[in-house]
Parts: C-alpha cells; sequence; structure tokens
C-alpha cells in the first residue's frame, strides 16, 4: 500500500494522543499534586472563614512542573503554528 504512509499517520496519531489526552492528564496531575498534602490555615480577620494558604512543598512543586511542561507544549503548538503562516525561506 503506497499510497498510505504509514509513518505519518503514526506521527498524526501519536501526537494526537499525546497533546489531546496526554496535556489534560498532566495538567490534572498538577492539580492532583497542588490538592495532595498537610494543608496550612490562615483566619481571615473578621470574616470567620478559612483561607487555604498552601499544599506540601513537594505537591506544589511536582505541580508546578506538570504546569511548566503543558505551558512549554503550548508554546511550542503556537511557535509551530506561526512558523506554518509564515515560512522564513
Amino acid at each position: 500500500m503506497t499510497w498510505i504512509d504509514l509513518p505519518a499517520v503514526g506521527k498524526i496519531v501519536g501526537y494526537g494522543l499525546l497533546a489531546g489526552a496526554g496535556l489534560p492528564v498532566l495538567f490534572a496531575a498538577g492539580m492532583l499534586a497542588l490538592s495532595r498534602g498537610p494543608r496550612a490555615r490562615a483566619a481571615t480577620a473578621g470574616a470567620g472563614n478559612d483561607t487555604l494558604v498552601g499544599g506540601s512543598p513537594v505537591g506544589m512543586a511536582g505541580a508546578a512542573l506538570c504546569f511548566l511542561v503543558v505551558l512549554a507544549a503550548t508554546g511550542w503548538g503556537v511557535y509551530e503554528i506561526y512558523q506554518l503562516g509564515h515560512p522564513s525561506h
């Protein structure tokens, strides 16, 4: 079957799974990492409600890493789309 470019189909499926399912899963993992660990609470003056200050430092670092990867992948995608519309040659 020479009319089907199987390596191209593999790239399309791979990138589609990575960006279509992988990045949202990575974002969800970052949100889960933020919610784990002991929480410090500080009382607000006059309101009587407690406010969440932060989770565990390891969870916050893991979440930051997940969010940075998602942000970098989004930036790379925008850059690639820009390059398609504005070729350099």
